[in-house]
């Protein structure tokens, strides 16, 4: 297989090369940013991905999540195993393992055995946070990356004495802002896959990383770094002295019950969020119907689902009575 990576290995040298072979990459979220990141490693190279996703390809996907197609769509395949199919069908070098199933507290330590790397795929800064606790704990490099509109978002999760994920979180944008209310486009999405995978390569082939928080518009062609090593806090519950890892426990997670009877699912985040009821109702009173707003909630049919959610973040979902469907509707509206 030599050939196949020999401008490759110009640049990283035959070394860098043989470490990328024999690593693992664990990919989490398979949607705009996984696949693209995916399709970049595998083409690199890398020994294993291992991909996992918990939801399926839909139409409006299409627009930037490159490993899919309209068959993909039709057939409503789970997004890691149209991934999987894909990417085998790029290379035969790359042993590619998928996962349909939830990222949470429970789950995280068994999906990122054996990795080399860690590589944020994901949509929700709740699950970003769990990916970090496991990471720090495991001591596995985590590559934080996000995009919504034309702006994105990178960092490396690599040294043990700069910021983790938890030190910086007052530190990033608005959470409220999605995809559903902002949109994306694509460009956007590969410019943060390009840092991620950048990254993934250099720490995966021996080189040092720096702490850098990177930003950049790619509408406006604005960029910004900043290296965040002073930011690191002594007492993060997370890469602290004294860290306790709180994401990996149950009572720091989004909880979600299923209402008898009334065919709706009641989600309650960790803590309080304090939402802006008014600017939520702005933001999303051209994407829903029957839109009513006062002090304390909002209520409104978004596709096939009335929501009701609550100035402290609390949700419900009428029209389903499945957990998994309800939290990935509460991650497109709240973030």
């Amino acid at each position: 297989m030599t050939s196949r990576f020999f401008k490759q290995e110009l640049f990283i040298g035959k070394e860098g090369q043989r470490n990328i072979e024999n690593s693992h990459a664990v990919i989490l979220g398979a949607g705009a940013l996984g696949s693209a990141v995916s399709e970049m490693l595998v083409r690199a190279g890398i020994g294993k991905l291992t991909i996992i996703d918990r939801d399926y390809v839909e139409q409006s996907n299409l627009q930037r999540q490159q490993l899919y197609t309209e068959e993909d769509a039709v057939k409503k395949l789970p997004k890691a195993i149209a991934a999987m199919k894909r990417l085998k069908e790029i290379s035969s070098h790359t042993r590619i393992e998928s996962i349909v199933e939830e990222i949470n507290c429970h789950t995280i330590e068994k999906f990122i055995e054996g990795a080399s790397i860690l590589i944020d795929g994901t949509d929700n800064f709740e699950t970003r946070l769990v990916i970090n606790d496991a990471a720090i704990k495991r001591r596995i490099p985590f590559l934080f990356g996000a995009c919504v509109g034309s702006y994105g978002l990178s960092y490396s999760v690599v040294e043990e004495n700069a910021p983790c994920l938890h030190c910086l979180i007052d530190r990033l944008p608005s959470q409220q802002i999605t995809c559903d209310t902002a949109g994306v486009i694509s460009p956007i999405v590969q410019w943060v896959a390009a840092m991620q995978v950048s990254q993934a390569m250099q720490i995966l082939s021996g080189e040092t990383v720096l702490p850098v928080l990177r930003s950049f518009d790619i509408w406006k062609m604005e960029y910004v770094e900043m290296n965040v090593a002073k930011l690191k806090h002594t007492n993060c519950p997370t890469c602290g002295k004294e860290a306790s890892f709180p994401y990996l426990s149950q009572q720091n997670q989004t909880k979600a019950a299923v209402l008898c009877g009334r065919d709706a699912v009641h989600i309650r985040p960790p803590t309080p969020k304090g939402l802006d009821l008014y600017e939520f109702s702005q933001q999303w009173k051209s994407l829903v119907e029957n839109l009513i707003a006062n002090p304390y909630l909002v209520s409104f049919h978004y596709n096939d689902y009335r929501v009701v959610l609550f100035k402290d973040g609390r949700a419900i979902i009428h029209g389903t009575s499945e957990v998994s469907v309800a939290k990935s509707i509460y991650t497109r509206l709240v973030g």
